[in-house]
């Protein structure tokens, strides 16, 4: 989807700024001004570049760009930090590089992305722990804070974005768990397998 909101909608983007240049460049050459072609002309435009920086943020989203090129754990880091500086809470983080598939990595990314937009928007904390570890061949990630708990009697639709995590997480194989008392803050944890990556210079197998 990031791929073709890139290729496709960009395309579109790109032929529309074209074309908004060509009817600017003709409008300014008439002998007779025309203020108000010029006024809906400019607006165009902004609109323009709202549509191109929602495309980016769009794809940014599904996609990002931090994640392939670092790796995981600093693009953890770098969440983390993020997320530090605008709330305003103290963040730990505790993460180990481990050897996941790109889509358990994204699977992670997205985990601790929506929980700490909920801790961020409800939770009420002063503190956050992101943690990243293995343990018996089992990959364990999990975002922890010191705040205001939500109602987990409550279908878990109500949970803002972590139903939807939970079927990301199930379709790698993994599970998730949500625990959460009073005084105690909210747990979220995805548990997934480790999946080995061969190295770089391992022998291919011969063709049959």
């Amino acid at each position: 989807m990031a791929r073709d909101l890139h290729d496709e909608l960009g395309a579109l983007m790109t032929s529309a700024r074209l074309d908004e240049a060509r009817m600017r460049s003709r409008l300014a050459a008439l002998p007779t001004p025309a203020p108000e072609a010029l006024q809906r002309l400019t607006h165009l435009t902004a609109t323009l570049n709202q549509g191109i920086a929602l495309k980016r943020r769009i794809i940014e989203d599904l996609q990002p760009s931090v994640r392939p090129l670092l790796g995981l754990v600093s693009a953890l880091e770098i969440m983390a930090r993020i997320f530090a500086t605008t709330s305003g809470l103290q963040v730990q983080c505790q993460l180990e590089q481990l050897n996941l598939g790109a889509h358990a990595n994204l699977v992670i990314y997205r985990l601790m992305q929506v929980a700490l937009t909920n801790i961020g928007s409800y939770a009420q904390a002063s503190q956050v722990w992101l943690a990243l570890h293995r343990r018996e061949g089992l990959v364990e990630a999990s975002v922890r804070d010191d705040g205001v708990v939500f109602n987990m009697q409550q279908p878990l639709r109500s949970a803002h974005g972590l139903m939807g995590m939970r079927f990301r997480v199930e379709a790698e194989g993994g599970t998730m768990r949500i625990v959460a008392a009073p005084g105690l803050g909210t747990r979220v944890s995805a548990t997934l397998r480790e999946q080995p990556q061969p190295p770089l210079d391992a022998p291919m197998a011969p063709s049959a």
